[in-house]
């Protein structure tokens, strides 16, 4: 006959190996596929800020980024040719309603996207130099 001891720690061997066994008899009914569903946050709630705004447009704060890079340096922080490279390049002034009298929004999408005179090309997409086009509209005149 075998001593109590040893019959003891086979009895705890066993019970320590098979206890994570006795979860694996298949399937819980509990549990379910994924879906992308699960991961749908709730709406906003008020004073929470969205990572994009609701908008079918371009997010404004790309068509500034635009113009803080790629056209502040010579024409200045609204358009005026006062850049700190404007004098060197000649800048024009893209506020004066004369200039702007004599150029169409195509051509002032053409010279973004494919440049003229010093001025290099820009590879934008097609709404953020559309927002830009605006915003030398809107600054007519200031």
């Amino acid at each position: 006959m075998r001593p109590l001891r040893q019959v003891r720690g086979g009895f705890a061997a066993f019970v320590v190996f098979a206890t994570p066994l006795a979860g694996c008899d298949g399937p819980s009914a509990e549990v379910r596929e994924w879906s992308p569903g699960d991961h749908d946050q709730p709406p906003a709630a008020a004073g929470q800020v969205t990572a994009k705004p609701a908008t079918d447009g371009v997010d404004p704060s790309i068509i500034d980024l635009a113009w803080r890079r790629n056209c502040t340096p010579c024409h200045g922080p609204i358009g005026r040719g006062d850049g700190p490279q404007g004098p060197m390049y000649r800048a024009p002034d893209l506020t004066q309603p004369d200039w702007q009298a004599n150029i169409t929004d195509e051509e002032m999408a053409k010279t973004i996207r494919k440049g003229k005179n010093k001025m290099p090309a820009f590879d934008l997409p097609d709404q953020v130099v559309q927002g830009l086009v605006q915003r030398i509209r809107s600054a007519r005149g200031k």
